[in-house]
């Protein structure tokens, strides 16, 4: 291992400070998931250095006003601080949302002395409620005041951004780039409304269909990344690009994307390594490769925490996809076979149910011949693969050994569709009572529709 997990998340690189505050955002609507009394609803992380920053984005045609600053400002290749809220998405909120945005940054610039363009916003919420703005000013003056270095004070952004996640996910890393001691952090959300497919600037394609957003309750993936590793702002949008590509881009929970999705990289330099560039040496190379490594990491690492903690999930299936004659055949049939409802229950019941898998394939918009098609389970990682269908045939395994198979909380699907040397994978849930119980909500009280 080049890097070793360390605590503080956020807060562990050099030059970076974050507060989480309660100031009672939520108008309309807590959500079951966000019911959560005086949970923390506002966070600031602030870098002391002007960073570099790189930055992904939701590719959903509904894109909420924080997006569309954020796209606006990261192209600008630097940053200092990012405010965001949980219990308000900000979206569909029309020309106010957009100026509500933009103020939050303005609150912080003004707070922190910095160049509004500096200051990021990100939301996370109910779709089409007005943010009340004094309840915002009031949490940046607040936040502003608290901001700390300590990994409590990490933790508390990730619980501000919590909405129907049940625990807060963070991690950091730490390793050596240049003879010198790097670190690097996140934080993230997410439980429902889960399947990103997020681009640089928002537009599409991404890697990732797009599906149409779902109505009633609303969560969204976001993360916020931090690092005191020297990088150009160019070099570090594309290690991003490939991080959130293999990551936050391959989960899914119920195929629903978000308005809000994002994923937010600074990088302050003040770890004080070679700057990394675009056409390194030699060691710079070994170095740029560390760093790529790392991040790919870290990210991957909390994408799987969402999926882990989907809404109502009891299962953690990863899909792999070999055999594909192209890599967006292996990854539409991935999708296909994640999202089914049918494939998605078989799991949470235990049953080994390969019919509807190979259905799920077949409507797929991937290239497949019945008759060549392998399906079967292993452990996680594992080498030993029980086939319950081998060429488009069953196999002579039991029902007892299929169920066995599929019995752990955890487990990987195999699809060999035999027709070329492409492939995928994809991390989801199963799909319970407990997700529809959640999010069905009851009309009758406005508490339950939230989230």
């Amino acid at each position: 291992m080049k890097w070793q997990v360390i605590p503080g998340s956020i807060t562990a690189p050099q030059g970076f400070l974050a507060a989480g505050v309660f100031c009672d955002l939520k108008r309309l609507g807590t959500g079951k998931g966000s019911n959560k009394g005086r949970k923390r609803d506002l966070g600031l992380i602030v870098s002391e250095a002007p960073a570099a920053v790189a930055g992904m984005f939701t590719t959903n045609q509904t894109c909420a006003a924080p997006v569309k600053v954020c796209v606006e400002r990261v192209g600008g290749g630097v940053a200092q601080a990012i405010v965001v809220n949980s219990g308000n998405a900000n979206a569909c909120t029309g020309g106010q949302g957009l100026r509500d945005a933009v103020t939050m940054t303005a609150l912080v610039a003004r707070e922190l002395r910095l160049p509004v363009e500096h200051v990021l916003v990100g939301s996370t919420g109910r779709i089409g409620v007005p943010l009340p703005m004094e309840n915002v000013r009031e949490g940046i003056h607040r936040a502003a005041g608290l901001l700390g270095r300590s990994p409590a004070q990490a933790a508390e952004v990730a619980e501000a951004i919590m909405t129907s996640d049940t625990r807060p996910k963070q991690i950091a890393v730490e390793f050596t780039l240049g003879g010198k001691t790097v670190r690097l952090g996140g934080v993230c959300k997410g439980a429902g409304m889960i399947q990103p497919g997020m681009s640089p600037t928002g537009a599409r394609p991404a890697s990732a269909p797009q599906p149409a957003t779902k109505r009633g309750l609303h969560a969204t993936m976001m993360c916020f990344l931090t690092t005191d590793a020297s990088i150009e702002a160019r070099l570090l949008r594309r290690c991003l690009q490939e991080a959130v590509a293999l990551s936050f881009n391959r989960i899914t929970v119920d195929g629903d994307m978000s308005t809000n999705d994002t994923v937010l990289l600074l990088a302050n330099g003040l770890a004080g390594n070679p700057c990394l560039k675009g056409a390194p040496r030699l060691a710079a190379a070994r170095d740029l490769r560390l760093f790529r490594a790392a991040l790919n990491h870290v990210c991957l690492e909390l994408a799987k925490m969402i999926v882990r903690d989907g809404e109502g999930a009891s299962r953690f299936v990863t899909i792999r996809v070999t055999g594909a004659k192209t890599s967006t055949d292996a990854d539409a049939a991935a999708r296909a076979v994640a999202n089914s409802a049918l494939v998605k229950t078989s799991w949470h019941g235990g049953d080994p149910n390969w019919g509807r898998i190979i259905a799920a394939l077949g409507y797929s918009a991937a290239t497949v011949i019945e008759d060549k098609v392998d399906i079967g389970y292993s452990l996680p990682g594992g080498r030993k693969v029980v086939y319950g269908l081998k060429g488009g045939q069953p196999t002579r395994v039991t029902f007892r050994q299929a169920c066995a198979a599929v019995a752990p909380k955890e487990f990987d699907l195999h699809i060999n569709l035999n027709l070329g040397r492409a492939e995928a994978v994809l991390y989801a849930t199963d799909l319970t009572e407990a997700y529809v119980d959640f999010n069905k909500g009851d009309v009758t009280d406005p508490a339950s529709l939230g989230g």
